[in-house]
């Protein structure tokens, strides 16, 4: 992710990649790899503890450095057994008990209820945890014997096990991370549960893996090989080293690096699923877009086809709801906001804030630009004066925090295909967002958002997901602008390896072509 998102509490900084250079120079590396599957990406590597940071550098990595207790198929989507070989719930469904397989660290070294309960609470409750919204609905996590995991809700919650197969739930060592501390265990050749292990680490270059030879799932990595990952800021610079064979895999492919990639020969360019969501965020602190006209009006000028088909080349959706396209229980049949400049005009008159000025926030990326830009003219052609004002993305994270600005286009992701965290981060009024720092408040909506994690029926959960999109649409708790797949670019040297909506890599189930 790059920042204007989800990147919620990232402390890496200056000590963590200090921490990775030591890696770098201190830890005795393993014997290099026959060959390595070479990933070009925008995202940098800041920290390898899986608890500190929600940033696309890290997560996409700790997926492959630290197993899970459940394991989501990457073809189906479908949850089943990981660390968990198998799991009870209670008939008041409170109480997960969790029986663990036998499995092993990186080292050799046994891995048990108590390394799982201990790397849950860490996301959970420890003050340096970016992420702990997942086990929001936990009441106590504790390991009743050496296999044995049992973890108690305070009351029931429909999504729990999608939540505890996210990036952050990996599992870590707890002896060493008690032994050597959390700055070193997770820089000094940290203990990893997952398909691979770190090799070497140069901050602001390269992280390298290895596969990890006690890893519980027999046979896997498929490959030998190592996987790198190398850090290249130029879009450019990452498709050229993809097309001279210096890198087997883009990440952050520009629209308009599409078409000629789908037509360059030895390449598998790919539009894979995602959650991704771009939208515009409206202040409802302060007006013009505390009045729900002025947010209805600024909707309607606004041609959401147009701006996806200008943006994307196409290659984007355009948005009908607030909640991503890809998630369960969206609501395909809504129509959505009508691009309808006439009845924006007559919403923003009747408003009374008619030629207020709208301080639209910018940061450097190429879509939010683009976007500004597009808000600006639309906007302006149906009287409200916007300006434009350029931020850096810390300046950007601070000011929507403390809701200081009007409006601004960005982007966000949701981690699961179930809709509770998405709702909880977008559009809830009382869940800690607040709505994604656009201070939309619904009752009703927050009452809903809770209903919908203790209804186990599908369909009556299905239909109090298609409340809340109907009605934070309507009242335009954001503007919805179009749903973006993830673009990367494969060589076709490579066989079985997708990025899932997740954001996580399936380099465990990849192979080299001969």
């Amino acid at each position: 992710m790059i920042m204007p998102n989800r990147s919620r509490g990232l402390r890496a900084g200056a000590v963590m990649a200090a921490l990775a250079a030591a890696l770098a120079m201190t830890v005795p590396l393993p014997a290099v790899a026959a060959d390595s599957i070479r990933v070009a990406t925008p995202y940098k590597a800041t920290t390898l503890d899986p608890m500190r940071s929600a940033s696309s550098g890290n997560l996409e990595i700790y997926g492959q450095l630290y197993a899970r207790l459940l394991h989501r198929d990457p073809q189906t989507g479908e949850l089943g057994p990981g660390l968990a070989e198998r799991w009870d719930i209670s008939p008041d469904g409170k109480i997960y008990t969790f029986h663990l397989r036998d499995a092993t660290f990186s080292d050799g070294s046994p891995l048990t209820a108590d390394d799982v309960a201990f790397s849950l609470e860490r996301v959970r409750s420890d003050k340096e945890s970016a992420y702990p919204a997942p086990l929001g609905a936990v009441e106590s996590i504790r390991a009743a014997d050496p296999k044995t995991v049992v973890v108690t809700l305070k009351s029931s919650f429909a999504p729990f096990l999608g939540n505890i197969e996210i990036w952050n739930m990996g599992v870590v060592s707890k002896g060493d991370v008690e032994k050597r501390g959390a700055e070193k265990a997770f820089a000094e050749a940290p203990l990893a549960s997952g398909p691979y292990m770190a090799k070497e680490w140069k901050a602001n270059e390269r992280l390298v893996l290895a596969p990890n030879p006690h890893y519980w799932r027999e046979g896997y990595p498929k490959s030998d090989a190592a996987v790198e990952f190398i850090e290249v800021a130029s879009p450019e610079t990452r498709v050229a080293m993809l097309k001279a064979g210096e890198a087997d895999v883009v990440r952050g492919v520009q629209w308009t690096q599409i078409a000629d990639l789908k037509a360059t020969e030895g390449v598998d360019m790919r539009l894979e699923p995602s959650t991704t969501i771009y939208m515009v965020l409206l202040n409802s602190k302060r007006e013009p877009f505390s009045n729900l006209q002025a947010r209805q009006a600024a909707a309607h000028a606004v041609d959401n086809k147009a701006v996806t088909q200008a943006i994307t080349q196409g290659f984007a959706t355009a948005a009908n709801t607030t909640l991503p396209g890809a998630i369960d229980f969206h609501d395909d049949e809504y129509p959505g906001i009508a691009h309808d400049p006439v009845k924006a005009k007559e919403l923003l008159q009747a408003s009374g804030m008619e030629g207020r000025e709208v301080k639209i926030l910018a940061t450097s990326g190429a879509a939010e630009q683009q976007l500004a830009l597009i808000l600006q003219a639309q906007w302006q052609a149906v009287g409200l004066k916007p300006v434009i004002t350029n931020v850096d993305t810390g300046a950007w994270g601070d000011a929507t925090g403390k809701g200081d600005y009007d409006a601004t286009a960005t982007w966000w992701y949701n981690e699961t295909s179930d809709p509770d965290l998405a709702v909880r981060w977008a559009v809830c009024g009382s869940c800690g967002s607040n709505s994604y720092n656009t201070f939309y408040a619904n009752e009703k909506v927050d009452q809903l958002v809770e209903q919908g994690t203790t209804e186990s029926d599908p369909a009556k959960r299905a239909e109090i997901y298609k409340q809340i999109q109907r009605i934070t649409t309507e009242e335009v708790a954001q503007i919805p602008l179009y749903y973006a797949p993830n673009a990367v670019a494969y060589s076709t040297r490579l066989s079985g390896l997708k990025l899932t909506p997740a954001l996580q890599w399936t380099f465990e189930d990849a192979t080299l072509n001969p």
